[in-house]
């Protein structure tokens, strides 16, 4: 179907009043949208459970699991899970894989490194297809860009895809592409309850609050204190088992976070913690921008969760407030504006109306969930150019076009329709909601 398109002058539009926010201003091709498209999901109250699944983004490759290969500007419904039996949905770089509630894993998308966990070998699925040899009683599933892993019921973690830094953790003799899920057999007798997995490397957290880490080291983003050489090159190699994190020995961490060059994680007493590029910049009155062992954050409140985005990071506190920092590229902060910000900012709007409960970061782009409501924000993905045929590079924030939203903005989904997890991927989001 051919997609009419009109010329529009437009960088970044404010959430709450429409105008345009602060940025840049260029030349952007926005395509006019049709009218199913504008009545969202509406074969939603054929699904045979209370809870369906809707994506949108980049469709290349299939990664929104949704029969074809066309993105999507608007959340859409996966048919896939028709019945309503899913529990969570991760996305990764250009793949997507969904947990069921019996504990089984799907994956649809990109499968160049084998980060789809099938043993067809096929380069890329459309739609959903279960993953290969895993035990049927996964409880959590997790995607890097090129790599991806599950966790079952009794803490046992399996992973599969790109391995060329050593980020599947299965040692140093591994191959570089493991197709199917792999059992970490060095975690044996260690119970993970928690697994983040970022563009090359993976941090994981014990039953027992113990963190781990192995992968490519570079930016000190594992924490082990890989430093770099006068010349810039790193002076150790990447871990290819996973390593315990020395300066955490002692701390209780419940939660953990992955980005591109760096990672995070919250300790039981809410306090974050964050190592790897740019993940400290100008805090504590640091000079270097690189800090390569966890550094405690003492700005911000009693905190929950923590999310990692290419250069920024969220966290969300104990009373719901969201905090952002870090590379405001594309307004990915939701700010307000497209100024980096090296200190912990609450994000207003409509969070100071109702509190934040759940929050994830994609490459530029971010997600929350307040109130039931899914809000996005950062980069639309348009770039600049031209696109048709329903192969645009972006749709990401779901928001009908593929210009960037400087401030939160809420997702359209109609009435009775709650928020239950939110997942986004390098320029695709995922979310499981509840049909009420």
């Amino acid at each position: 179907m051919s997609i009419a398109t009109r010329f529009v002058l437009n960088i970044s539009r404010s959430a709450s009043n429409g105008k345009l926010g602060l940025g840049f201003c260029q030349k952007r091709f926005i395509r006019v949208l049709s009218c199913d498209e504008q009545e969202l999901i509406n074969d939603v109250e054929n699904v045979n459970n209370r809870r369906f699944v809707a994506l949108w983004g980049n469709g290349d490759y299939g990664r929104l699991g949704l029969g074809s290969l066309e993105s999507k500007w608007r959340p859409a419904f996966v048919s896939a899970f028709r019945n309503g039996s899913l529990r969570e949905i991760a996305c990764g770089g250009a793949h997507t894989l969904f947990l069921t509630d019996t504990g089984n894993v799907y994956a649809a998308g990109l499968n160049d490194c084998g980060q789809l966990g099938l043993e067809d070998g096929r380069s890329y699925t459309i739609d959903p297809v279960e993953v290969s040899g895993l035990p049927k009683d996964v409880v959590k599933i997790s995607a890097g860009y090129y790599h991806s892993s599950a966790i079952t019921e009794s803490g046992e973690l399996y992973m599969w895809g790109k391995n060329s830094s050593g980020q599947l953790g299965l040692g140093r003799k591994a191959s570089k592409v493991i197709p199917v899920p792999s059992k970490v057999d060095f975690l044996n007798g260690v119970p993970i309850k928690m697994a983040a997995l970022g563009s090359d490397h993976s941090i994981a957290v014990t039953d027992k609050g113990e963190v781990l880490s192995w992968g490519g080291g570079e930016s000190g983003r594992l924490g082990h204190g890989h430093k770099s050489s006068l010349l810039g090159f790193l002076s150790s190699a990447s871990e290819y088992t996973p390593r315990l994190i020395k300066e955490l020995e002692g701390v209780k961490i419940k939660s953990v976070a992955a980005g591109m060059l760096h990672s995070a994680c919250i300790d039981e007493n809410g306090s974050v913690y964050l190592f790897g590029e740019k993940a400290v910049q100008k805090l504590a009155s640091r000079a270097e921008s690189t800090v390569s062992t966890p550094s405690k954050m003492g700005e911000l409140p009693f905190s929950e969760q923590v999310a990692c985005g290419a250069h920024h990071t969220c966290v969300i506190t104990s009373g719901g407030e969201l905090y952002t920092w870090g590379s405001n590229e594309n307004g990915c902060l939701g700010t307000g504006d497209t100024h980096s910000v090296h200190m912990p900012v609450r994000v207003e709007g409509p969070f100071l109306r109702h509190s934040v409960c759940k929050v994830s970061c994609g490459w530029k782009h971010t997600a929350a969930i307040s109130d039931g409501n899914v809000y996005t924000w950062g980069w639309g993905g348009a770039m600049g150019t031209f696109f048709e045929a329903e192969h645009s590079s972006g749709g990401q924030l779901g928001l009908g076009d593929d210009v960037d939203y400087v401030e939160p903005t809420m997702v359209d989904f109609g009435e009775n329709v709650k928020a239950l997890q939110i997942s986004c991927g390098f320029n695709h989001t995922g979310a499981v909601l509840e049909y009420n």
